[in-house]
């Protein structure tokens, strides 16, 4: 088990924000699999995402990439509070006779609505506080003790390559800052909720000085409590944005009939987001920079930000790997899409080992 302020994860393994955690069934799925810690959502916005022709995800011939021009959710952020809502407030089943966390994926480009949003969590992690302590061992649950609050944490995603015309924040920290305010002004109004990021692949290791930097500017004191960062975790990494794979590369049910079919783009739009095996190298690099920007910050609040490790994440030496990277948790979503929730018992022992 891990600890990432007032989030626990156990086992320390869970899904990233992905297409396969869009639906109902799905965070049904990944909830009822054993060898889940906690479940992440697809990133939500306040009305929904509209998505544009194209939008597809293909894999690689080996089974171990992906690329996707996915955008966020068409599901609207209501919608998810209330799938998780029910969810949480479920009777126990012998696959889990423990309740686990959800976090939250949403995104807004503006601090007004981003408000809105957080407004909309918080009077649903205080539903949930009201009618998970009415009765002690609610639905036959043997985890009351906890905050019932502390099951849905935050995840802001600043780092989608696949949103034209707005490029991912988190390369630019003068479009981020203004959002990390937001998340600021909350954590310091409710000190049981956890927020994270989720942050692109760097390939250039400074970039994790000036991010971890930047967070610093929202560390805040709070009386009894001593310097505190607004921040729980970093999840890193996305896709890798503006990839190309070709027809040849990937899988289909069509053989290209010429040469010029097999350097056809594999998705129409051409451009996407690289994921899986192709980009594990990037991933353990930016969090292994990450890890040691943390760890060098002379802030202990700075020090206790925790990093959930994404990328490439295949099979328990793939997860041994990102924990040696410095990776409190670790989370996959290449692999879900490919195997199904079953991968994540073929993952657990690198995570537990």
């Amino acid at each position: 088990m891990v600890r990432l302020h007032t989030l626990k994860i156990d086992p320390p393994l869970l899904n990233s924000s992905c297409a396969w955690a869009s639906d109902l069934e799905q965070l049904r799925e990944l909830y009822e699999c054993p060898s889940t810690g906690a479940v992440t959502t697809r990133t939500a916005t306040l009305d929904g995402f509209e998505e544009g022709p194209g939008i597809g995800v293909v894999f690689t011939t080996d089974g171990l990439s992906t690329l996707n021009t996915y955008g966020y959710s068409p599901h609207p952020l209501g919608t998810y509070l209330e799938w998780i809502y029910a969810l949480l407030t479920a009777p126990a089943s012998p696959t889990r006779p423990h309740r686990k966390p959800f976090i939250l994926s949403i995104t807004s480009a503006l601090p007004a609505e981003l408000t809105t949003m957080l407004t909309q969590i918080q009077a649903l992690r205080s539903r949930l506080r009201a009618a998970l302590a009415r009765d002690g061992a609610m639905n036959g649950y043997a985890d009351a003790e906890d905050d019932p609050a502390a099951l849905l944490a935050v995840e802001l995603n600043t780092s989608c390559p696949n949103i034209p015309g707005k490029p991912p924040p988190s390369y630019a920290l003068h479009t981020l800052a203004p959002l990390l305010a937001v998340l600021g002004a909350f954590a310091r109004a409710d000190l049981s909720l956890a927020l994270g990021l989720k942050l692109p692949p760097y390939p250039d290791p400074s970039a994790a000085t000036g991010i971890v930097a930047c967070l610093h500017e929202f560390t805040y004191t709070s009386a009894g409590e001593g310097p505190l960062s607004p921040f729980a975790f970093l999840t890193c990494t996305n896709t890798l944005g503006s990839s190309l794979l070709f027809a040849s590369q990937v899988q289909s049910e069509f053989e290209p009939t010429s040469p010029t079919a097999a350097l056809a783009p594999a998705l129409p739009p051409g451009l996407g987001g690289l994921g899986g095996a192709l980009i594990h190298p990037l991933a353990l690099g930016t969090v292994f920079a990450l890890s040691r920007a943390l760890a060098a910050h002379p802030s202990a609040a700075v020090r206790n930000v925790g990093i959930i490790g994404v990328g490439g994440v295949l099979d328990a030496p793939g997860a041994r790997r990102m924990r040696a990277a410095g990776a409190t948790a670790v989370a996959c979503a290449t692999a879900l899409g490919a195997r199904g929730v079953g991968v994540f018992a073929e993952i657990r022992p690198g995570v537990e080992g």
